[in-house]
């Protein structure tokens, strides 16, 4: 590429230019003749634009510039529409060739330019004429007259803007009408570009027995166009991209309903297999541009805390030696709650963060941890992982070994664990089992989780201890 300090001293003589001088047949409609633009964008990199414009259309054939399309389109499903019919296309182009200085002089490989130089004592500017032969690999190369320049030798003029190469993102679309006058049109299209997620922060309460949750949704926009008080919707679901065209269609005209009296921020419903949310004031997504809008808010929702201990023993993997006494380990801390009307929600929750604080004795929020969930229907579970428990930890003493056969093992256990909290723990204690598995002798009864995972519920008094110990034969 040439520098950007040279191509600062390209002057555009095209500049003076409109860009439609280049194009004296288009009729160009630009986004000041916008009367609606509606957006719904889905999880991977997809959106659906519907962009209405007033146009005033002649009968027989038009050329339609639409300027200010997304520069990220899929012109392959761009479809345009005329209020009241009587329209055909027949034929779309999308010109993406952008207007820049580097890309002036492209286009002007083997054209004359001109040359214009300033005097540095008089300040005059004298001007000549100059065949641009090459700009490869970041070097201008101009003949003017008998001689051969590589470096810029003065600011160039251009006549004129090269065919096909355009100040901003256009789709030029021709059709036939059959009928004269202002009318409205409706160009929609998918576009990458334009994404979004959801994004959680819950409040826990003092006594850790219930969160406020609010839910934001984050909108990135890098499609190269900015979309102004658009009516906006987000899919959750995994959309797939061959029928994905026919489901956005049904989505963005669902869109056009008219909102209901005072909604809230944002509602939701059900959309073919997935969940349709859908913001209830127009919003502005500028370009380059990351904003979030309210998404849900929930009070009081009841929670509770699981510590767990996973293969403690790690039978699993040790079942075949004896090997003594394992490394102290802590537990894993989680927040649980259900997604239901009973817990203040109820509402289908997009896959996102969850990020988890609570205010500490002076009343200053510390962040406990946060995890992912992903799309969460309703009355369905949510689990968060938020860290390892700092006071609630395990050692693992193998306390017998016996090798009955090359199939057969016999594995003896004794698992403490300590709680140095001021308040009674129940650690939830679950080992995977590898084979054929049956728990021979134990202090406290096992619950078979499933096939492979025996569970031991166990409470550990205040700033105590307690033992749990088996004896499991395993059979391959």
């Amino acid at each position: 590429m040439i520098p950007t300090s040279t191509l600062a001293r390209v002057a555009l003589l095209a500049a003076t230019l409109t860009t439609t001088q280049a194009f004296a047949d288009e009729v160009s409609v630009g986004t000041d003749q916008q009367t609606g633009v509606a957006v719904t964008i889905y999880n991977s990199d997809l959106a659906l634009i519907r962009d209405q414009r007033k146009v005033d259309l002649k009968s027989g054939l038009n050329e339609l510039a639409f300027i200010d399309v997304s520069a990220a389109i899929r012109p392959e499903t761009a479809l345009l529409t005329a209020q009241g019919g009587g329209f055909t296309v027949t034929e779309q182009n999308f010109d993406f060739d952008l207007l820049t200085p580097q890309k002036l002089l492209e286009k002007s490989v083997g054209g004359t330019i001109r040359v214009i130089r300033t005097n540095p004592t008089t300040g005059e500017d004298s001007s000549e004429e100059a065949k641009v032969l090459s700009v490869a690999q970041g070097m201008v190369v101009l003949q003017i007259g008998d001689r051969i320049e590589t470096a810029m030798p003065g600011r160039l003029v251009f006549s004129a803007v090269p065919p096909n190469l355009r100040a901003r993102p256009t789709l030029v679309t021709k059709a036939l009408s059959e009928k004269a006058g202002p009318t409205t049109v409706a160009l929609s299209y998918l576009s990458h570009g334009l994404s979004w997620r959801a994004d959680y922060v819950a409040s826990l309460s003092a006594d850790e027995k219930t969160l406020d949750l609010n839910g934001l949704v984050t909108l990135t926009n890098q499609s190269g166009v900015t979309y102004k008080d658009a009516k906006l919707q987000l899919v959750a679901g995994q959309v797939n991209q061959v029928q994905e065209y026919m489901e956005l269609q049904m989505d963005i005209q669902q869109a056009a309903g008219a909102p209901a009296e005072s909604p809230p921020a944002m509602t939701q419903e059900q959309a073919f297999e997935y969940h349709l949310y859908r913001l209830s004031t127009p919003v502005t997504i500028q370009q380059n541009q990351t904003k979030q809008v309210a998404m849900m808010a929930a009070a009081g929702v009841p929670v509770s805390k699981q510590y767990l201990l996973t293969n403690a023993a790690d039978v699993w993997n040790r079942y075949g030696y004896d090997y003594g006494e394992s490394a102290r380990i802590n537990a894993t801390v989680k927040l649980k709650f259900v997604n239901d009307e009973k817990s203040q929600l109820g509402m289908p929750l997009p896959k996102g963060i969850v990020r988890v604080y609570k205010a500490d004795s002076q009343g200053e929020a510390v962040f406990v941890g946060e995890d992912s969930i992903d799309h969460t229907p309703k009355n369905e579970d949510v689990s968060l992982t938020l860290g390892q428990a700092f006071d609630i930890t395990a050692r693992t003493k193998q306390t017998d070994y016996e090798r009955l056969s090359d199939r057969i093992f016999e594995n003896e256990y004794e698992i403490e664990i300590k709680n140095a909290k001021r308040e009674v723990v129940t650690v939830d204690l679950r080992e995977h089992m590898p084979g054929e598995w049956k728990i021979l002798k134990e202090s406290q009864a096992h619950k078979k989780l499933d096939a492979y995972t025996a569970g031991w519920l166990v409470n550990v008094p205040a700033e105590g201890s307690a033992k749990l110990s088996y004896r499991v034969r395993i059979e391959f």
